[in-house]
């Protein structure tokens, strides 16, 4: 499989093609867009929580326990939390992630297991869609867009990893099959990620009736950002 170089490597650079797309054609600010690169380099690394290795799974619960609570920021200035209430939320936090939420991720996950998987991709992009608040429905699906993207060229590579091509000779080797995928072994843990992505479209679905409304304000055009 794609050492965890490799993935960063890879990662990146479709964020800096994400992002220039970002700006153009779509029209996008260039700050949005190396937001928007930047969390496209990130998905890359997000399969590799589920790593045996202690290196991936330290470096990204470090860097979501700082991230995640900051995109909380606008959604909690909207519903009215005070100041110190935001700082105390950033504390706790990223006190939860990085210490708390780590050890249990680790604790219920395999290496290969359903966190490497097209529904857990659609689960991470669902998660970025809901937790950045913004009435323009057009970033959020650009900032989750690249989350996805970064995650998907993490299993492709893994499964690019997977055939040993000699000649015409092409060979599996043992994790061949276990990165792209819809289910995993364990049905409990394929429960798990399928009853997630259930509750996050229907949350999506109720993001979507109340922001562009069955009668409500529909979203901006995307080159309106220009």
């Amino acid at each position: 499989m794609a050492g965890f170089r490799t993935h960063i490597t890879v990662s990146g650079a479709l964020g800096v093609v994400y992002g220039g797309v970002a700006v153009h054609p779509m029209g996008f600010p260039t700050e949005v867009a190396v937001l928007a690169a930047g969390l496209t380099t990130v998905g890359g690394m997000i399969p590799d929580l589920d790593s045996d290795s202690g290196v991936p799974v330290r470096e990204m619960f470090g860097l979501a326990a700082i991230v995640v609570p900051l995109t909380m920021v606008p959604r909690l200035h909207h519903v009215g939390v005070s100041q110190e209430g935001i700082l105390a939320t950033l504390l706790f936090g990223y006190v939860f992630i990085r210490y708390g939420l780590s050890r249990v991720f680790k604790r219920f996950t395999v290496h290969r297991g359903m966190f490497h998987s097209l529904p857990a991709m659609l689960v991470t992009g669902l998660v970025v869609y809901l937790g950045y608040h913004s009435p323009d429905r057009h970033l959020r699906l650009l900032f989750a867009g690249g989350v996805m993207v970064g995650f998907l060229s993490h299993l492709l590579l893994d499964e690019l990893y997977s055939v040993d091509i000699r000649g015409v000779k092409v060979k599996l080797n043992k994790y061949a099959g276990t990165a792209v995928k819809f289910v995993s072994p364990s049905f409990p843990a394929t429960a798990v990620c399928y009853g997630l992505l259930g509750g996050l479209l229907y949350l999506a679905y109720l993001d979507y009736k109340e922001t562009a409304g069955f009668g409500g304000t529909p979203a901006a055009p995307v080159m309106a950002h220009r």
